[in-house]
């Protein structure tokens, strides 16, 4: 478990990298704020398309090398060439043709989003079958399972601290000089350098685990008929798992969807807000970049946070006896938290009106701020341990393969985030560009998510007494 579950802080590295730079990088790059977030729409559509994909394959693959280990390299080839190509969008930019004293170089702009949708194409190529491993290594057992997937969420937080420790260090890109140039500030080459110590971890990472860990023999061989159908074959099964999907995983969708549409604002404009709302910068100013950097080091926090969470809910599970108990509470937690950047952003604004040299934010709305990053670690922690656990333990009931099911789930992670990417740009603008806008959307979806596990959401067999398991199991099965 642990040496494949070790391959989610590669993979973290990169997405913790993604989170805190990329869309300020963006718009240093020329993309207005409105316009941001539509970059992002490439992270959820590959997400939508690829990751069921690569599992409904995956399950199928009759490899000598594997189901899931041929996948799992792949998509680190493919993060390979991503990070090369968003690191050096500026400088092939300049290459192709990109005036320095364009305030959008376009060419940069095209290069930085091929990249980027390579990126998450990658990502979400070795997300799946890194879990469905797990699944795999687990051999039914749910408690096994939702270990499993505890171990993968300690791991993306060991990723993040790395990736946000990184990104918080301005002088970073010394170590490899050639990372500045004349189209790449110190900014630009900071993100070069992370992403170099990115990848040398992630394929250090996978080597290991690939060359160490086993991968379980499964009896079940797809036939001749099942290869020959290819990619039609695969929309036949994810839309036959859709229709076949069992009330509770319909449920357990239904939860997970106004829970990122809870994340997802966050997620995408964190550091952002930071370098706006609450450090007054504008893109592109020393402010702005300062507060980036204050983001970056908010969210190592979070990630500290996250990864002592991911190790206390096995023990947390069992005692509140109700996983779905936990995830509640967990949604309850985000939706305080993303009220409370108002409250932030609101203490910020009344300090730059008084202060008499404003510089920096005062101590006490730092450290609002901060709070506020490293509490939402709790909650993201259940985010990503939880829901794919209970997926797993449904999905027992319905003869679909573990990975092709994750990929189902993962649907409802998606299309949440493909709404946000499109609507929140739009109502930001709306309200001269504010961030807060979309904050708000997300506490509302968070609440509603966290009444719905509450009270809809059944009760795993695992966490019921033996008298109501049976029950339980029933339910599920009809």
């Amino acid at each position: 478990f642990v040496t494949v579950a070790s391959i989610a802080a590669g993979i973290q590295f990169g997405w913790a990298l993604q989170l805190s730079l990329l869309t300020p990088y963006s718009q240093l790059l020329g993309v207005p704020h409105t316009w941001t977030a539509f970059i992002w729409l490439c992270g959820p559509m590959s997400g939508l398309i690829v990751q069921p994909i690569v599992g409904y394959y995956s399950d199928c693959s009759t490899s000598k090398f594997g189901r899931r280990s041929p996948f799992i390299a792949a998509g680190t080839i493919l993060v390979a060439i991503s990070v090369f190509l968003v690191g050096y969008a500026a400088d092939l930019g300049k290459s192709l043709g990109d005036s320095l004293n364009q305030k959008t170089k376009p060419r940069a702009v095209a290069l930085f989003v091929i990249g980027f949708w390579i990126l998450d194409v990658a990502n979400n190529t070795l997300q799946g079958p890194c879990r469905a491993f797990l699944a795999d290594l687990s051999e039914g057992d749910p408690r096994k399972t939702r270990s499993a997937n505890a171990m993968f969420a300690f791991f993306m937080a060991v990723g993040n601290v790395l990736g946000y420790a990184a990104g918080s260090n301005r002088n970073l890109y010394k170590i490899v000089h050639f990372t500045k140039t004349q189209a790449c500030n110190e900014y630009c080459a900071n993100l070069k350098t992370c992403f170099f110590i990115s990848i040398i971890l992630l394929i250090a990472l996978v080597f290991f685990a690939l060359v160490s860990v086993k991968e379980p023999k499964f009896e079940k061989q797809i036939n001749e008929a099942d290869q020959k159908g290819g990619s039609l074959r695969f929309f036949k099964e994810i839309i036959g798992a859709l229709k076949n999907l069992k009330r509770p995983m319909w449920l357990l969708m239904l939860v997970t969807c106004l829970n990122w549409i809870g994340w997802f604002p966050f997620l995408l404009y964190n550091t952002d807000w930071m370098g706006k709302e609450v450090y007054g910068g504008a893109v592109g100013d020393e402010l702005f970049d300062e507060g980036v950097r204050a983001g970056a080091l908010g969210l190592m926090l979070n990630a500290i946070v996250l990864g002592v969470t991911s190790f206390a809910i096995i023990y947390l599970a069992r005692g509140f006896n109700n996983a779905k108990v936990m995830w509640g509470i967990a949604n309850f937690v985000l939706c305080i938290c993303l009220a409370m950047t108002i409250w932030v952003t609101k203490a910020a604004e009344d300090y730059r009106k008084h202060a008499d040299h404003y510089q920096n934010p005062s101590s006490g709305v730092k450290a609002g701020a901060l709070s506020l990053f490293a509490i939402l670690g709790m909650p993201q922690a259940v985010t990503f341990s939880i829901p794919f656990a209970l997926a797993s333990i449904f999905s027992e009931s319905s003869g679909a393969g573990q990975g092709l099911s994750l990929g189902v789930l993962n649907l409802a992670v998606v299309v949440p985030q493909m709404l946000v990417s499109v609507v929140s740009g739009q109502i930001d603008a709306a309200f001269g560009g504010s961030n807060l806008p979309a904050f708000v959307l997300g506490a509302v979806a968070a609440g509603a998510s966290g009444v719905c596990a509450l009270t809809l959401l059944p009760t795993p067999a695992s966490d019921l007494p033996t008298s109501k398991a049976i029950s339980s199991m029933s339910f599920a099965g009809h």
